[in-house]
């Protein structure tokens, strides 16, 4: 991969707003809402999980500056989708209904643990 150069995305099922819990490294076992997914980096952003501290320096919209902590980006694959309390594995479930002779191809996220429709 050439740097800077962007990649293809890759195919995270999460959506913003989904709760999910870390399954790896040194957040392992927190829960929290997806506020962000990169899908080109492959990376999640999850409220109250791996927090950095970061140095800012005095600005216009920041006119103290000091020491901010927020949320850093974790690999999607650190995180699994939260279903009734339990962390299972999304999948796809691809309906096609014909009306009229026009066919609607409706595509619904699944719970790979239950097969219930998410949404």
């Amino acid at each position: 991969m050439l740097k800077g150069k962007p990649t293809e995305p890759t195919k995270i099922r999460l959506k913003k707003g989904d709760r999910v819990r870390i399954i790896a490294g040194k957040d392992k076992g927190k829960e929290g809402k997806v506020l962000f997914i990169d899908r080109v980096k492959n990376r999640v952003i999850v409220e109250g999980a791996n927090m950095i501290s970061k140095h800012m320096k005095p600005s216009r919209t920041n006119q103290k500056g000091g020491i901010i902590n927020k949320e850093a980006p974790l690999n999607a694959s650190n995180v699994m989708y939260l279903h009734n309390g339990k962390p299972t594995r999304l999948g796809v479930k691809v309906t096609a209904t014909e009306t009229n002779g026009v066919k609607t191809i409706v595509k619904s996220r699944i719970a790979r643990s239950t097969g219930e429709v998410i949404d």
